[in-house]
């Protein structure tokens, strides 16, 4: 199976909770259903049948099937892992005389931080259905611990110009760490320096990533940095 969370070497913190408030806990699943396609699942669900955790599962799910390539009149996960199945399956059946590779879909999930007030799951997706290369994708789904909720980069960031200057400096130092001759002109096809689509948390500070053809050639794949909360502090408005 194809690896793909490459990026996920942070370590989980979980910080002290106060009596009154019982944080979610999480299980790992993963679909044993068998396919012709080669389809595995493997993602975090909130125990227990409590609000918090129904509106945690049911924002995790969303945010799967939001990353994959999903015909419009299916919903739930399980009816989209078998809607690419069969999809697999009719298109052997009417190109039986093309060669080509077994189709694969794959969806990973990690739980990369957890506090009193955010919850932050990674999901990564892969889909390959032929041709050159799959299609990658990774979303950082942060969370409001005690609701469930979604929370935007708007409602954990007060100032985003000024949190985009300060983005934009450590993004350029992980371009000088990384040794590899890249500089901020090899990125943003031109255009001035942006944030990435996708910003969580993690034990150590905020982790940005921009997603395959975000900023970049295919070639260089995800591009990732961290900015370490004592320098993001100042912008954020979460404990």
């Amino acid at each position: 199976m194809k690896h793909i969370i490459p990026f996920l070497v942070f370590i989980i913190v979980l910080n002290s909770c106060t009596s009154e408030f019982k944080p979610a806990t999480f299980e790992t699943l993963s679909v044993e259903e068998p396919f012709e396609a080669e389809i595995s699942a493997t993602y975090s669900k909130a125990e227990g049948n409590s609000e918090l955790s129904n509106t945690i599962n049911s924002n995790v799910e969303k945010a799967i099937i939001e990353t994959l390539n999903t015909p419009e009149n299916k919903t739930g996960l399980n009816a989209i892992l078998k809607a690419f199945n069969t999809e697999y399956l009719t298109f052997k059946e009417e190109f039986s005389e093309v060669s080509e590779p077994v189709w694969e879909l794959h969806i990973e999930t990690e739980l990369a931080y957890q506090s009193e007030d955010i919850i932050t799951i990674a999901i990564s997706t892969y889909e390959f259905k032929g041709g050159a290369h799959g299609n990658d994708k990774i979303k950082l789904l942060n969370l409001d611990a005690k609701t469930g909720k979604t929370i935007e980069i708007t409602d954990f960031i007060n100032d985003i110009d000024g949190f985009t200057k300060l983005a934009k400096t450590h993004f350029i130092k992980s371009l000088e760490a990384n040794r590899k001759n890249l500089t901020i002109e090899n990125f943003f096809f031109g255009e001035p320096f942006q944030l990435p689509e996708n910003i969580g948390f993690s034990d150590e500070g905020l982790i940005l990533i921009y997603n395959v053809y975000e900023v970049a050639s295919y070639d260089l794949g995800y591009t990732e940095f961290m900015i370490p909360f004592e320098d993001a502090e100042p912008f954020l408005q979460i404990n």
